[in-house]
């Protein structure tokens, strides 16, 4: 059967996707972000994983407020990334596993979540970024997992609350541990945290709530559920409400993990970036 190595949260501003592109790993104003990934890269490196579940949320490439579903999973050969207007090079396509693909979807709607279910899906920075943060030179890393697409709604309200976003996220764990071939995977939450882009609290970033997010997610995400929509809204900022991923991802853990690292920084694109690995239990 397939097993869940662990989950790695980050950050994906488009502005990293730039940062990249021009090499500026050592900049001053990048480097306390880049510092982040060092560590990760080794994990990755030791336990190279077969195949990464990648949740993010679509920024208008694949889905729009017209048509914005809740949970959304790709079901491709192949997840291209295509050109969305940052002056972001757009990479080659992404391997699939859309045999894993369908057996997770078969297995979460029998757990009575209503799927999307994608067989072409375009990929956006939210997928894009993580996947050149966490294996360099992605798709082309000799290493580059196949990878699945899960898109979250967290732009049209009403979204899924933190305590939908965890219970998917444990639907999704018992999908990919029934699936019956040998597979090591690692499960991605991206996004956040606090930020806020437009309106009066344009630049918004609440520290206290980053960092009581980050401590509770490691060990008590249940608790994390007690936050409203509304509230997260409130305390995270509009675009905030990306935490949602980093729940969805926790969940597909199982209960005790092990912090392996982590890092916080602001301000990076008026955006607080976080950066956790947690391993599972062997």
């Amino acid at each position: 059967m397939a097993r869940i190595l662990g989950g790695i949260t980050t950050s994906h501003i488009p502005s990293v996707g730039s940062a990249i592109a021009n090499e500026l790993f050592d900049d001053p104003y990048w480097k306390p972000f880049f510092d982040g990934y060092p560590k990760i890269h080794a994990w990755l490196d030791e336990h190279k994983p077969d195949l990464v579940i990648n949740i993010y949320n679509d920024h208008g490439l694949g889905f729009f407020l017209d048509q914005m579903p809740t949970f959304a999973i790709g079901a491709a050969h192949e997840c291209r990334n295509e050109d969305e207007g940052w002056g972001l090079p757009a990479l080659d396509p992404f391997p699939g596993a859309p045999e894993v693909s369908w057996h997770i979807i078969e297995s979460i709607v029998a757990d009575e979540f209503d799927i999307t279910s994608c067989q072409e899906l375009a990929v956006d920075h939210g997928f894009v970024v993580p996947m050149q943060l966490f294996w360099p030179g992605a798709p082309a890393n000799p290493d580059m997992p196949r990878a699945i697409p899960i898109s979250a709604n967290t732009v049209q309200h009403p979204i899924p609350t933190l305590k939908r976003a965890l219970a998917f996220g444990r639907a999704l764990r018992k999908a990919l541990l029934s699936y019956p071939e040998d597979l090591k995977v690692v499960v991605l939450g991206t996004g956040g945290l606090s930020h806020q882009l437009d309106g009066e609290r344009a630049g918004f970033i609440n520290k206290e709530f980053d960092l009581y997010c980050l401590e509770h997610i490691v060990h008590d995400p249940d608790k994390l559920t007690e936050i409203s929509r509304m509230e997260l809204v409130e305390k995270a900022g509009a675009q905030g409400t990306e935490f949602l991923m980093w729940m969805m991802m926790r969940g597909a853990l199982g209960g005790d993990v092990t912090e392996i690292t982590r890092n916080y920084h602001i301000p990076i694109s008026n955006t607080a970036s976080g950066t956790l690995l947690l391993e599972c239990a062997a």
